[in-house]
């Protein structure tokens, strides 16, 4: 008989779901909670795990326990929260995408249920990732992970192009305008538009689509393949640039605190993009874009000083 933990599932987590502005979402994403303990019960005496501890503070979007298979193996078991796609939907996609990589840094998966939002991942290190490095080895060490994800996407994939994903974001941006913006995000949307009529030569490869730092973590043993391996992907394909975007911002609140933060960005956005031999105008051009949607999405949900800060490195670009 598998046993079970006293389940407290993470505040990150719970205020992440009940800040969903939709209210039949943020209803689902209660009823979600409330069955949680259900659900794990269920999938550790279906796949005969062992529960050790759940993750914390863990993501904003599922949940992670530390598990041990009948053999001792150890393993994540990871169940994901309905969110703005089912829970199904959302692992289906991580599935493919881990599979495509074929474990060339990233984790890689043991069992599937993503028919039921359901994946048991090997076992990492949670608590130690890229940001525990110092900032040029951490960046290094990114450049090193995501130079290898960017493969040719799956065949028949049903996975969103970073056109059709940037096409529903741009209509939400619309709507979620923070105070004094609208410069901003007539620019942000004005260099997403340059970017698409004129996209980067090549076909699209298979993106991470919320790699930075923290989504990069230690191997949980010298026998492992590599020594920092990406986790939890919000896959999509186009053009790499789109996932530098991503990591320039990163560390963003050590980036504000210093001095000539303005200068320190564009040479970051300079450092990755000739790292990785990406143009880096493309990369300017989408890191503009996308920390000018997230404001807007952080405003939506209520968090101004959020919204305000990265508005503010948005500008600097």
């Amino acid at each position: 008989m598998a046993s079970v933990l006293p389940l407290d599932p993470p505040q990150r987590l719970v205020r992440a779901l009940e800040a969903q502005p939709d209210p039949e979402a943020a209803e689902a994403a209660r009823a979600w909670l409330r069955g949680l303990p259900t659900l794990l019960r269920r999938w550790l005496e279906q796949w005969g795990l062992e529960a050790e501890r759940v993750v914390t503070p863990g993501g904003r979007s599922s949940l992670i326990v530390l598990v041990r298979q009948a053999d001792g193996t150890p393993g994540a078991l990871k169940l994901f929260a309905p969110q703005d796609a089912p829970a199904p939907v959302r692992a289906a996609r991580e599935h493919e995408t881990l599979a495509a990589w074929h474990g060339l840094g990233a984790v890689q998966v043991l069992r599937a249920a993503a028919e039921e939002g359901v994946l048991l991942l090997e076992r990492l290190r949670c608590e130690v990732s890229l940001r525990s490095l110092p900032e040029a080895k951490a960046t290094l060490e990114a450049v090193s992970v995501v130079r290898r994800l960017w493969v040719p996407p799956p065949a028949g994939h049903r996975l969103e192009t970073v056109p059709d994903h940037t096409a529903s974001e741009a209509a939400a941006m619309r709507t979620a305008v923070p105070p004094d913006a609208e410069p901003l995000v007539a620019a942000a949307l004005e260099a997403r538009e340059a970017m698409l009529a004129e996209p980067a030569p090549g076909p699209g490869v298979l993106l991470h689509g919320d790699f930075r730092q923290g989504a990069v973590l230690a191997a949980a043993t010298p026998e492992q393949r590599a020594r920092w391996l990406t986790v939890g992907p919000d896959p999509l394909v186009g053009e790499p640039a789109y996932d530098l975007a991503r990591l320039v911002r990163d560390r963003l609140h050590d980036l504000m605190a210093s001095t000539g933060s303005a200068a320190a960005t564009r040479r970051r956005v300079n450092k990755l993009a000739d790292s990785l031999d990406v143009p880096r105008e493309r990369v300017r051009q989408w890191a503009l874009y996308r920390a000018v949607e997230s404001a807007c999405r952080q405003h939506a949900a209520g968090n101004g000083p959020d919204a305000e800060m990265l508005l503010e490195f948005a500008a600097w670009l």
